[in-house]
């Protein structure tokens, strides 16, 4: 393996591989706008009384839908949905439950079909369904919860696919650089949708939202299924030079197509085991930051819808940043050989989960202080995503023969956290504000914590013996 990459500066930033990981960006920018779409339209459809009463707009009397579901009308035809805590707290997970269907096959399948097919179909079909969400709505909540599953399952077929890719297509001292460019189209996109989607709701109406940024996907389709493809050698428009440098830098990793998945193997791997639990933890608080903090900053800080997403869109500026930031000094501590990989592994899982933890633990003793609580809300968000360079990629560290299929099930792990996280949360705030936000946080501390020592103890960075090349006579 290439200690140096051959390429100079200039073709580092105009090669195709760079590229990919910008479209990768806008494709992950398009899928959590849609994900979170319904974290910030949820204020207006439960509170769209609330929000209208200023406005003098005139309300009908209640009716109930084929679901017994209280629906109000507002001004402008916008529905008002009478949803509990708790059962927002299952609609916000439901997508999680979809995702964990289709996370561990779809990434199989990836390495099968290819990543290319999967993301592209994954990505539009979740936007399709993006359409089609304000109209379910009118049709009752269980119809809201079916389109967020069917979305969920697309979206699980999009996310494992990009690691098929860069098994192929990133240079392992490029790994942390180009991951993380792809990685902060999430944040970066959750900052969009948080910031204009409470503008949009003000003056279009909540059912906008969805409608903007499923178009803003079917979009996103085009430009993936033209320029995209599977592999460097088989893209007709990449340079000699480029594709040299990328094959020569994987040749002492696996590219021969396997019989099988060594799953007893996987199962009695206590390094897999360490990056699945970092997962577990990571997602538990980043799932309750981007579902519940709309919500958290109207019900503490007392502002409205619009400016309630501007706020919340303020914490992923800093982890769009920190993501690249990240991705970028991880990869100067092991080009220069200042830290050994494990030790760059380590020191981001370490700085992603233990400093949102203490900054989590904090906010209920500073919920009266404006500007103390959203600093310590865009601090979570921010130093969360610096576990893209930690445990996040560490899978094409130990097995890259198999990182789309472990990426699976290390991201179906995350969404387990996701959905118990969701509703867990929804119960605990039913019960009491005040101390049910307090709960919240500092049970979501205590599992970083956990999570992060068993991946000190556990985490390693080489290639593991069932994720070698083998012979293919031998069966």
């Amino acid at each position: 393996m290439d200690k140096k990459p051959s390429t100079s500066k200039g073709s580092i930033f105009c090669s195709l591989r760079y590229g990919l990981a910008l479209i990768m960006h806008f494709s992950n920018f398009t899928m959590i706008t849609q994900r979170v779409s319904l974290s910030i339209a949820m204020i207006a459809m439960v509170n769209g009384t609330q929000q209208h009463d200023l406005l003098n707009a005139s309300t009908e009397g209640p009716f109930v839908d084929t679901l017994n579901n209280p629906i109000k009308k507002v001004n402008a035809g916008v529905s008002v949905y009478e949803w509990s805590p708790e059962t927002q707290g299952i609609i916000f997970s439901s997508i999680s439950y979809g995702i964990i269907l289709t996370l561990i096959p779809s990434g199989y399948l990836a390495g099968i079909f290819g990543a290319k097919l999967m993301l592209g179909t994954g990505l539009l079909v979740s936007s399709l369904l993006a359409l089609l969400t304000p109209l379910a709505a009118d049709f009752g909540v269980i119809w809201v919860i079916v389109i967020r599953t069917v979305q969920g399952m697309a979206q699980g077929m999009a996310w494992t696919g990009q690691f098929t890719i860069w098994a192929k297509w990133a240079p392992p001292l490029e790994r942390s650089k180009l991951t993380s460019i792809a990685g902060s189209g999430s944040a970066f996109g959750s900052f969009i949708i948080l910031c204009v989607g409470g503008l949009i709701s003000q003056a279009l109406g909540w059912p906008f939202i969805f409608y903007i940024f499923g178009s803003i996907g079917c979009i996103c389709c085009l430009l993936w299924f033209t320029v995209i493809y599977d592999d460097p050698m088989h893209h007709p428009c990449i340079s000699v030079r480029e594709k040299e440098h990328i094959t020569s830098s994987l040749a002492q990793q696996s590219s021969s197509p396997r019989r099988s998945v060594p799953i007893k193997s996987m199962v009695r791997c206590l390094p897999l085991w360490a990056i699945f639990i970092g997962f577990f933890s990571h997602f538990w608080l980043c799932t309750i930051i981007i579902t519940y903090l709309p919500t958290y900053i109207r019900s503490v800080l007392h502002v409205n819808i619009r400016d309630s997403g501007v706020l919340s869109s303020l914490p992923f500026i800093a982890a769009s940043s920190c993501t690249i930031l990240g991705g970028q000094l991880a990869d100067f501590l092991l080009s220069r050989n200042l830290l050994r990989l494990i030790d760059v592994r380590k020191l981001f899982s370490s700085l992603g989960l233990f400093l949102p933890s203490l900054c989590a633990v904090a906010l209920p003793f500073v919920a009266s202080s404006y500007l103390t609580t959203i600093i310590l809300l865009i601090l979570i968000p921010g130093t969360s995503n610096l576990c893209d360079s930690g445990f996040i990629i560490n899978t094409l560290d130990v097995a890259p023969r198999y990182a789309s299929f472990l990426m699976g099930i290390s991201r179906g792990f995350g969404l387990i956290a996701g959905i118990i996280s969701s509703t867990t949360t929804g119960f605990l705030i039913s019960q009491d504000s005040v101390s049910g936000w307090r709960n919240v946080f500092f049970l979501s501390a205590a599992i970083n914590v956990l999570g992060l020592v068993f991946y000190l103890i556990f985490g390693k960075a080489e290639i593991q013996g069932w994720a070698k090349e083998r012979p293919l006579t031998r069966l």
